[in-house]
């Protein structure tokens, strides 16, 4: 009798552990959340404010004549923050979606934001960071930008979007600025793929064309594979961004949205 009381004891005393353990961790992965959401929304309001002196008046412009360069002066709105991190590269936002996030560039160190915050403390959100054999100052050809796909709707979750030719008829604008200058840029195809094997497009690779072929065959198997016709192309000369996030329907899979440059 006395056994059964002890093991009877033991199981619930281990139940309680368990329970104790999966309540903390809820906690923890709630207030990591909200951690998250409040750091990168002060960020967000840093830069509003700084948009608002500058409309009017209250802070000076960078000099237009000014070429864009890695050592170039921030623009006035992100001056502050790249003083607060000097691997702040830009800063990337899409309407519609949670997207109005500083995007972050350190090609000595390439996934060092894939697990740390703005302020480079451990997160499992991590900021949206650029791969390091693109460059965004040039820029290069092709600019890739990697950012995770939250259950909380954060990050680039919203990317998800896209897959509904309706909500990209209303948002085919994303505005992705470099420290230097700000740019829009238009959404040319939408695909899903897969990576880590052989079988998935491997548009991470691409980030330079040596040649006129080379970027259009890019371009081609990025139409090829998107989810729905855009109407809009992109030719040798023309900068894209590739925005990628992780998308659960397979092994692997990756959600894909690239755009181009739209011309001054």
């Amino acid at each position: 009798m006395k056994k059964k009381i002890y093991i009877y004891t033991a199981g619930a005393a281990l139940c309680t552990l368990l329970f104790c353990i999966s309540m903390f961790q809820v906690i923890t992965h709630y207030a990591s959340a909200g951690k998250s959401t409040n750091e990168f929304a002060q960020l967000a309001e840093i830069v509003e404010q700084a948009e608002e002196s500058e409309e009017t008046g209250e802070t000076e412009e960078t000099p237009e004549d000014m070429t864009e360069g890695e050592n170039q002066s921030p623009l006035a709105k992100y001056q502050e923050l790249f003083n607060q991190n000097n691997d702040m590269a830009g800063w990337i936002s899409i309407d519609g979606t949670n997207i109005n996030y500083p995007v972050m560039f350190t090609p000595d160190n390439p996934d060092f934001y894939l697990k740390r915050s703005f302020e480079k403390e451990y997160s499992a959100y991590g900021v949206p960071y650029i791969a390091e054999h693109c460059n965004p100052f040039e820029p290069s050809d092709n600019v890739i930008i990697y950012g995770h796909h939250m259950k909380n709707g954060t990050m680039f979750t919203g990317l998800m979007d896209y897959e509904s030719r309706k909500f990209y008829e209303k948002h085919k604008i994303i505005r992705f600025d470099t420290l230097t200058k700000t740019a829009d840029y238009e959404v040319i195809a939408v695909f899903k793929t897969t990576v880590y094997d052989d079988t998935g497009f491997k548009y991470y690779l691409f980030a330079n064309a040596e040649t006129e072929e080379e970027f259009q065959v890019y371009v081609d198997e990025c139409k090829a594979l998107s989810l729905y016709d855009t109407g809009v192309t992109a030719e040798y000369g023309d900068k894209l961004i590739t925005l990628s996030t992780c998308e659960y329907s397979r092994t692997n899979g990756r959600l894909v949205v690239v755009a181009k440059k739209i011309a001054e």
